[in-house]
């Protein structure tokens, strides 16, 4: 991260990641509304563990730019062997690639080697330590967000903190459609912010007026050149992040409805066929109480009949 890339190019992970998610859930929940149960993955016809593979690669390329290929020597220790104050950032970044690889690789283990109930509590209990060792290294990170960038990092952290929440929820409540679907829309929100932290802080065109990118200790940070154009620049970021997540909802909102208006007619078609066959079994226990009713009026009738 520190850059355009590295904030674009996770983003768009997240993003990808939250609209898979987004997709299964409404679909899994259209086709099975009475039973619907969460998943902490969804596999794929082909190769099931795609989306956790993807992820593991993705994490492992993050690594490799923060720690090996984006410094200058190709690794990020000093000829002393320390850390260098202007590399900590990136082995902040790397740890929380780290523990998402570690979330991916278990939940893998865990499908193979522990098929049981509790494979799913423990899926997402990973999913939810990735979460909060990714918002509590964005809350304590070393590099500079007093400014424009902090308020952009701040916003992300409440996004994290309902990915982490929801995931938390999930464990106990894993038939609620509704946690599913929040937690969906927080991870694709999370790699839409990223991706417009990425062009708005390390764009020159999209700077607010009164503020200017400048390089301290290796990288680029975005100043203002008064409190008055601080104070602007962050309100345009509130207001930047309310839309946006307007866009969002608007979007998942439409999405739900189009999903489960293709999928949802053929549960109704089934419902109401299995409703038919319902009336039918119903008519015909009907049919032979009343015959039962009969017969015995009939024997209960037939002396007095024989006395006349």
């Amino acid at each position: 991260m520190g850059t355009l890339v590295g904030h674009v190019a996770p983003g768009f992970g997240f993003f990808v990641l939250g609209l898979w998610h987004l997709l299964n859930h409404i679909k899994l929940h259209a086709l099975n509304p009475r039973y619907y149960t969460s998943m902490p993955w969804f596999p794929t016809s082909k190769i099931k563990y795609l989306e956790l593979f993807l992820i593991m690669v993705g994490c492992s390329m993050s690594i490799s730019m923060e720690l090996f290929i984006g410094p200058s020597r190709h690794q990020p220790f000093d000829p002393d062997g320390t850390i260098p104050s202007y590399h900590l950032h990136n082995f902040e970044h790397s740890t929380i690639s780290l523990t998402f690889f570690v979330y991916a690789c278990f939940a893998i283990v865990l499908d193979k080697f522990s098929p049981n109930k509790s494979q799913y509590g423990l899926t997402q209990l990973l999913g939810a330590a990735a979460f909060g060792q990714q918002l509590l290294i964005f809350h304590l990170h070393s590099a500079d967000h007093m400014g424009v960038e902090g308020q952009y990092h701040l916003l992300l952290q409440v996004v994290i903190f309902l990915s982490l929440l929801t995931t938390l929820m999930g464990i106990g409540y894993p038939k609620s459609f509704l946690i599913s679907f929040v937690r969906s829309i927080s991870i694709l929100f999370q790699g839409v912010w990223l991706m417009v932290m990425g062009f708005m802080l390390w764009t020159p065109e999209f700077m607010p007026k009164g503020c200017f990118m400048n390089l301290e200790e290796g990288h680029k940070v975005v100043r203002c050149g008064s409190h008055e154009a601080l104070d602007r620049a962050r309100s345009l970021v509130n207001i930047e992040f309310s839309w946006y997540l307007v866009l969002v909802i608007i979007c998942s909102m439409c999405l739900y409805l189009c999903l489960n208006k293709i999928y949802g007619e053929r549960v109704e078609y089934q419902t109401l066929s299995e409703y038919e066959q319902q009336e039918e079994v119903e008519d015909v226990e009907a049919q032979k109480k009343s015959k039962h009713f009969v017969d015995h009026m009939g024997k209960a009738f037939a002396p007095m009949d024989i006395e006349r």
